[in-house]
């Protein structure tokens, strides 16, 4: 008597186990778009052909997508002609399964809640690839792939998934869209400021910008000492500190004023930045605090202001020469599990292409700004990127900025729904100094930096929401700190 046959399912150990799907799902599903072509529209938006579990039900939607396309009619007659005359599906002539599905069609009405749970299994089983992959790279790691790497890339990877699983697309009427903007404008009168972004806390850029507007990529740019990084913190500052939030019906927390606050400093490390943004709240300049030259009065403030700050909502990444997909994976942890409403990078020109190598600067910086605008959209952020100016400049005689001054100025300009320029005359002034002070070109040019002294002068050179134009601002160079400019002509009368 011979052995009965074993098949290879057998002889897997117990725990091995069919991935999660479900056939006959699959096939009302296939078999209502046979019935009636219109139910193809229903789940099309959202639902691929790679959603789908058994390889045959994979080809049968996407041919019925490219005759749909065609403008072509869909039926199982339609649709044998396309396979192979002695193809089988399931034991069964590819005719006689597709008129099986059509007779089995569950209705329309029912369509897309089998599309959703088709679409659900997919993501389950995207989930479960993940995981083998996550297990097999960290058993078997590659030698230029440390942990590290491994974590962000599953991160990019967990987010990409929910992200697909997810469906916001398509045509919304004209009445919804209109009811968001009622929303905002709403949003705006009822905010302190009447601003319909999210407040820099200084009231001159406000009126501006109207606040810093969610998925927007504003360049914040400048040469060497304008105080780009300043302006950077300050702001910063002002909106973590500002931060108040309600809980809603459902128990998660809305921001209602403020924000939360992502700083990539890669530039400078975390002391540094702290050390800056306490200098700029205590109005101690900040080569005093790096020295310890403190009296008691200095230290007690010092020590106040710190306690105060460690409430703020306010996290830095201190990790120099990240790459764009790295600083994604970042912001969207941050977002994850803390919050995240504002994300400022400090600065462009020091974040690297995906790519291991790139010989073509222009395009790398391409692909970083097109990244930046990009998540600013996805995580529905606004995002603060700083960027260098080139040496031109310094070759004009009003060295004020312009949008053809920014390095690789293509990409940045074409990206940015905003960009902004530090300028401060006063800077430059001080070098014209003459030789001799006295006579009248000494006079004249005293007179120019009594007058520019403590002024800041931020240019917006493009916003595509607003009107370009400058706002004034004082700048403490002591201590770093920006703020708005009150003029003596503007001061009421003294009363002695």
């Amino acid at each position: 008597m011979k052995a009965p046959i074993r098949r290879v399912e057998d002889t897997l150990p117990a725990l091995a186990r069919t991935a999660p799907h479900n056939a006959e799902a699959e096939r009302q599903l296939l078999g209502a778009i046979l019935v009636n072509s219109e139910t193809y529209y229903r789940v099309s938006d959202f639902l691929e052909a790679g959603h789908f579990f058994l390889e045959p039900h994979r080809q049968i939607y996407d041919l019925i997508g490219q005759l749909m396309r065609q403008g072509k009619a869909i039926s199982p007659i339609t649709l044998k002609t396309f396979f192979p005359a002695e193809a089988e599906i399931a034991d069964m002539s590819v005719a006689q399964y597709l008129l099986r599905m059509a007779a089995d069609a569950t209705t329309i009405i029912n369509a897309e809640d089998y599309g959703r749970v088709v679409q659900e299994l997919a993501v389950r089983r995207n989930l479960i690839r993940i995981g083998e992959d996550m297990v097999n790279i960290a058993f078997d790691a590659p030698v230029d792939m440390p942990p590290r790497a491994q974590i962000e890339d599953a991160e990019r990877r967990l987010f990409e998934l929910a992200e697909k699983g997810r469906y916001d697309g398509g045509f919304v009427t004209f009445a919804d869209a209109l009811k968001g903007s009622i929303e905002m404008a709403e949003s705006a009168y009822q905010r302190g400021g009447r601003l319909s972004g999210i407040s820099t806390g200084i009231n001159s850029l406000d009126f501006r910008l109207g606040g810093l507007q969610r998925s927007d990529l504003v360049i914040l740019a400048g040469r060497p000492a304008m105080g780009k990084t300043s302006l950077a913190t300050n702001i910063a500052f002002n909106i973590a500190a500002a931060y108040r939030a309600e809980e809603q019906a459902d128990g998660q927390l809305k921001t209602v004023d403020g924000g939360i606050v992502g700083f990539f400093s890669l530039e400078m490390s975390s002391e540094q930045l702290a050390t800056r943004i306490i200098s700029e709240q205590t109005e101690i300049p900040s080569n005093k605090i790096r020295r310890g030259e403190l009296n008691e009065e200095d230290f007690e403030k010092l020590v106040g202001c710190a306690q105060e700050m460690q409430r703020i909502p306010l996290y830095v990444d201190q990790t120099g020469g990240i790459s764009i997909s790295q600083l994604a994976a970042r912001a969207r942890r941050l977002k994850r599990q803390k919050g995240l409403d504002v994300l400022i990078v400090d600065y462009l020109q020091l974040l690297t292409g995906s790519s291991k190598k790139s010989d073509n600067r222009v395009q790398e910086v391409t692909e970083i700004t097109t990244g930046l605008k990009a998540l600013a959209k996805e995580l529905n952020v606004p995002i603060m990127a700083l960027s260098q100016l080139s040496r031109q400049v310094e070759n004009r005689e009003d060295k004020r900025p312009q949008l053809s001054d920014l390095r690789e100025s293509g990409s940045i300009e074409q990206d940015a729904d905003v960009v902004m320029f530090v300028y401060r005359e006063e800077y430059y002034l001080k070098n014209q100094e003459p030789q001799e002070k006295v006579g009248d070109a000494w006079v004249k040019w005293q007179e120019k930096m009594d007058r520019m002294r403590g002024i800041a002068e931020v240019i917006v050179g493009k916003q595509r929401h607003g009107p370009t134009g400058t706002a004034e601002l004082h700048f403490a160079g002591e201590y770093t700190r920006f703020s708005d400019l009150i003029r003596e002509d503007h001061l009421p009368e003294r009363r002695d």
